[in-house]
Order: structure tokens, then sequence, then C-alpha cells
């Protein structure tokens, strides 16, 4: 059967789409969607499978591609910053989320970062959802909000997309384009791969455990349940007494104990540990990583005092640095006094003022910061919506690693 789309779109010769046969009564049980999908999404998934429409839209169907795309875990990661979005409408005009009963269920994203859903609410009958779009950079007098919903179904949508005119007149609205009637396979997915739902996972930690995780648990204890170390953590080969006498000073005895226990990696996707105990002629060790940070705190601090504000190892009292963010914030400590013990710990957030030293220890803001109960600058928080032991996790580096 040609798909609805048929009449207003060309395939690419480049990069011809090609199916990806999907189970769509597996797909549509996993999603909880007793109805179904609706007919024109399947009709196109199985004539063309994941697809770049108009080269702007990329049309996500139930597919796979070792580290690159999951459409189960994209829906999830879709879906989890959607609940997070809305939040800042007001009450009255928030969404439910799929899978609260009626919540929007993404079916694409842009080029421009906007995220398509439909509107599951608008009618028991998915052949009736309507779209709704999560602009982006949405330009002030454009009649786009932030959050526009539209009286279009899926094909309707991108048939409007289609045309002449850089505005299209109401009652659809403003909407993206105009764009090319074009379909080419998603490049980034150029071997995708049919996609099964994920069987039930049994739950990784008994309540019992889950108690000790999260609530009554201190220490490595439950740092260990929340986050299982790795078998071999990876130190980097040489002594601490050689990273001591190379840095020009020991270092806290928690810090080692962690390392010793969990070595390089990082924390839940987001804090990474430098490899410590490096060779000396290595050119990523310990040391040569405090370098290049502090030598670029240096340099903003000469233009921007007033914003960087800490003085830099090692000067007394000054920041030395262990880990760094995924988006470049710095965890490091304060060096004051002749006790590491003594240390406070500091972020250096990229994106926000300088706060104030953390309370804990290391091992406790490790424990509170997933257990969701810390967020400051540079160690964001967990959605209310999330499960702090399936956010959690340690992912251990090997020898080839950057950090």
């Amino acid at each position: 059967m040609n798909p609805g789309t048929a009449d207003f779109t060309t395939v690419d010769p480049e990069r011809p789409p090609s199916p990806v046969a999907a189970d769509w009564p597996a797909v549509e049980a996993w999603l909880g969607l007793a109805a179904g999908l609706p007919s024109d999404f399947k009709q196109l998934a199985d004539a063309y499978g994941p697809v770049d429409f108009g080269a702007y839209i990329w049309i996500h169907t139930p597919c796979a591609e070792a580290g690159r795309f999951d459409y189960g875990t994209w829906l999830h990661e879709t879906h989890r910053a959607a609940r997070i979005q809305v939040r800042h409408l007001p009450e009255e005009e928030r969404y439910a989320i799929h899978p609260e009963p009626g919540g929007l269920l993404a079916w694409g994203v842009s080029r421009g970062g906007d995220t398509l859903f439909w509107d599951t609410s608008r009618s028991a009958d998915p052949d009736a959802w309507g779209v709704v779009v999560h602009h982006r950079g949405v330009i002030p007098g454009s009649g786009l909000r932030v959050w526009h919903a539209y009286d279009l179904t899926l094909t309707e949508y991108l048939r409007h997309t289609v045309r002449d005119g850089w505005e299209l007149p109401s009652p659809p609205g403003p909407l993206m384009g105009p764009l090319p009637g074009s379909l080419a396979r998603t490049a980034f997915l150029p071997d995708a791969r049919p996609w099964a739902p994920p069987a039930p996972e049994v739950p990784r930690l008994t309540e019992a455990q889950r108690l000790v995780a999260l609530r009554t648990g201190t220490g490595l204890e439950a740092l260990e349940l929340l986050s299982p170390p790795p078998a071999e953590p990876c130190l980097g080969g040489d002594s601490w007494e050689a990273l001591f006498a190379e840095l020009g000073t020991v270092l806290p005895r928690e810090y080692v104990t962690l390392m010793e226990r969990y070595g390089a990696g990082c924390w839940s996707r987001w804090l990474r540990f430098f490899t410590p105990l490096r060779t000396r002629d290595h050119e990523r060790r310990f040391v040569i990583n405090v370098k290049d940070v502090l030598d670029g705190y240096r340099e903003l601090k000469a233009s921007y005092p007033d914003e960087q504000p800490l003085a830099v190892w090692p000067e007394p009292g000054g920041f030395l640095p262990f880990a760094n963010s995924v988006d470049g914030d710095q965890l490091g400590w304060l060096t004051e006094g002749a006790d590491p013990e003594a240390w406070p710990l500091v972020v250096w957030p990229r994106h926000a003022r300088q706060g104030p030293p953390l309370e804990g220890g290391l091992i406790d803001t490790l424990l509170a910061w997933q257990r969701g109960t810390l967020a400051t600058a540079g160690l964001p928080g967990l959605d209310v919506s999330d499960d702090p032991v399936e956010c959690a996790g340690f992912a251990a580096w090997d020898a080839g690693a950057y950090w």
C-alpha cells in the first residue's frame, strides 16, 4: 500500500530510503496502545523505514543501530525531557506525556531541535491524533508557540510543510518550512535493523537493598549498591607515591579509597574522574589534566576576576581539580591548610557563577547526588519522575581513555 505521502514526496536518489520491518503488535503492546499507532505512520515506516523528510525532519520508526539509535531509548529520553519542559507551562496548559494516559507520544525531531509528537488525548482513534510540536528558538511575532498544537494528522502536517510560500494561512497556523518533499534514508542510520521491545527487567535491587541504597545506607556500602564498581578498576599503572611526588602533595585518603574501588570512569553518564596513576611519560597523565584545567582558569581569571574568584593550585587554598562533567564543569578541592583530609570540595561550574564549597566529603557527595538529594550548579539533580536506582551508575574506563 502506498503511504499517504506518495503524492507530495519524491525519493532522494543519492540516499534512497528502505524499509525496516516492524513487529507492530509487539511495538504497540510495549507502548500500551490498545488501539495501536496511526495507520499513516505505520504505512510510511513499512514503505521507507527511518526517514529524513524534507532534509529537515527525522521521522523515527521502530528500528535500532548499535551505538547510534534505539527506538525505545529515544522515546524514553525524549519523553523524560518533555516532562521536564512542560513544567515551565502554566499548570492548566501542561500536557501529559506518554506513558501517562492521553500523553504526548514522540514521532520525530527536526534539525533545529524541535520535537514532534502526537496528542493521544485527542481521540480514541489514533488516526485522528493531531500533531503537537515543541519548538526551539521561537521568533517573537512569528505566530509560533513553544508548544504548538495543530489540527493536523502526521500526513496532513507533512503535506502542509511542502509548499512554496513561507507561511500558511489559518487554520493550520505557522509551520516549519517550506520544505522539499524529499524522502531519504536517515544518514546516521545507514544500517538500521528491526527493533524489538526489551524484555521486562528483573529489578536490580530488592526492596531491602533499595532502602539501604536510597535511605539508610552510608558511605561505600550504599554507593556500591547504587553504582556497582568494576571488577578491575582502571588506575593507570603507576603508584600513588609517584603521583604525589609529581603533583607536590598527597591527596585525601577518601579519594584514594574511592579510586582504588572504582578507578577512572564516568558516574551517571555525567561526572568523569581523571585516571590517577598514569606513568610519568603519558601525555594525558593526571598532572597534565590538572595543568590544562588550571591554565584555562587563570586565563579567564585574568580577564574576569570577579567571576573566577578561586585561588589556583599551588597557591595557598588553591583549586585543585580531579574530575569534570560532560558539559565542562570541574570538581576539585580547595587546598586550604596542610591537612588534605580537611580540604573542602568545590565545583567550578561552566554555566553559573561560582558557588560556595560543598558541605560533605567526596563519597557522601557522590552518594547524595546519585540519590537525587543533592543538586547544585555543575551537578544537576534528578527529575521528580526519575528512579535514582535507574539513573545511577558507573562506567569504568580502560587504558585508552582520554581523561
